[in-house]
Parts: C-alpha cells; structure tokens; sequence
C-alpha cells in the first residue's frame, strides 16, 4: 500500500504542475530542431520517410499479400506509429535527467517532471501520425468507426508503460551511463522482436503466447483491433488484465527507485 500511496503522490505532483509541464514540453519542441531549416518538420518527416520505405520495399518490392483482406500498408501503420512515439518516448526520457544536470542541481526544481516533459515532446508528435492514420484509412475507403475511439485508451496505456519505464531508465542512467545504450539496443531488438510488420500468427501456436509477453504487443494489436478488426478492447480476454498489472508493476517499481535515489542525483551529476 505504501508504494501505491507513492505512485498517487507521483501523479498528482505531475497534475499539479501542468502548467509548467506544457510550457517546458513546447520549450523542449523548440530546441530539439533549434537551428534547421525545417524544424520541427524534422519530427514528422523521419519517421514519414521510414513508412514510406517499408511500404515499397514490403508492397511494391516483395509484393506483400494483404493481411486479412486488408492493405498491407494499413495493416503495416497501425504497428509503426505507435512504434514510432514509444521509441522516441523511452530514449528520450532515459536520458532527460543527465541532460537536464543543471536544472537537477536545482533545490526548487521538481526533476520528476523531467522524464514527463520528453514523453509529451512525442505524443504531440504521434498526434500528427494519429491524424494520418485515420486520412490513410479513408483514402483506402475504411471511414471513421466507432471502434477508433479505443486509440485514446490504448495511447493511455501506451504513456503509462512509457513514463514507468522511464523512470526506471531515466534513474539508473544516472549512476550506470551503459542504460542508455542498452536502451537503445534494447529498441532495436524490439522493433523486430515485436510483430510491428509481421503477425505473430506465423509462428508456431505453441511459441505465440511468448510474443504476447511483450506489453507492446498489447498495445499495436490494440490498435489494429480499433482500425481494422473492431474488436473491443475488453474482448482480448486475459491480455487487457495482463497489460494493466505489468504496467502498474513497472509504474510501482520506476517511482520507487527514483524516490529512492533522487537525494544522490546532485552528487553524480
């Protein structure tokens, strides 16, 4: 109870300092691309250029059959773009609190909104790709169903497993800087470990439930569930219970090891 009593506190610290958390996530926007000519355009036109890519060289190159009578483009989005926001999410939380030194060394300064504000930085990002995922349906001819509302729930989902792996990351990276690139080697084992642009039905029945093990799994069948299957959410039987419990873990451990090792933060750094 007290660990849960410690996450609430967490919470309610990051609400009531909304103000200030919006105002550092548009500052941070605004660095991030400081100096380029296109700017922010940067953040929308990486990750565009990476579908594109996949989708010649999966559609136009092998000449992917479609996945369950549906494009294989389409298919392919509903995995990428929320690929795309929990990857830039975690690298970049991980690595908020060593950046940010000077403000840590701040007595008044509330470091955990830190891991926060680079959270924020993407999903302002992801709403760019949220839009264009529903235009890429309807150029397809699939129109707005009342199952896509569930990409809100699955996007909360999608913050909440994000902001406790980051605090986990973001803590250790302090006093480990290895974190950093195991994070980054552990994205890059992830995005092919995870059926983003392959469906786990390919392997063996006896070896799927392993995939499912992978909280994100969750999460990008979710939003092929909204888009394409329209399936509900509390249909997925033991998956939704299963996402939620590994989630709060996560979340319960993160604010635990950083309530425990923010008073050595100033001396590290």
């Amino acid at each position: 109870m007290r660990y849960i009593h410690l996450l609430v506190g967490f919470i309610r610290e990051l609400w009531h300092n909304k103000r200030l958390l919006w105002d550092l996530t548009k500052k941070d926007l605004k660095q991030r691309y400081v100096g380029s000519w296109l700017g922010i355009l940067w953040a929308f036109i990486q990750p565009a250029i990476t579908v594109l890519i996949f989708w010649f060289v999966f559609e136009v190159g092998f000449k992917s059959m479609p996945i369950d009578n549906f494009p294989f483009v389409l298919w392919l989005v509903c995995g990428m773009f929320p690929w795309f926001f929990f990857a830039d999410a975690w690298s970049g939380a991980t690595n908020s609190i060593t950046t940010n030194a000077f403000l840590v060394k701040k007595v008044v300064f509330r470091v955990s909104l830190l891991p926060m504000i680079q959270i924020l930085s993407a999903l302002v990002v992801n709403m760019f790709f949220v839009g264009l995922l529903f235009a890429m349906f309807a150029l397809y001819g699939y129109w707005p169903d009342i199952h896509n509302v569930q990409v809100v729930y699955y996007l909360f989902g999608l913050i909440c497993l994000t902001f406790g792996l980051s605090l986990i990351t973001g803590t250790l990276v302090v006093f480990l800087k290895d974190v950093g690139q195991f994070v980054n080697m552990v994205l890059q084992f992830g995005f092919w470990g995870t059926p983003i642009f392959w469906s786990y039905r390919i392997l063996p029945e006896q070896y799927q439930w392993l995939i499912k093990l992978n909280p994100l799994y969750y999460v990008i069948e979710g939003y092929r569930d909204s888009f394409i299957y329209h399936r509900w959410f509390w249909e997925t039987g033991y998956l939704t219970p299963y996402f939620w419990c590994a989630t709060a873990a996560i979340m319960l451990f993160g604010v635990f090891l950083f309530r425990k090792l923010r008073p050595h933060f100033a001396d590290v750094l």
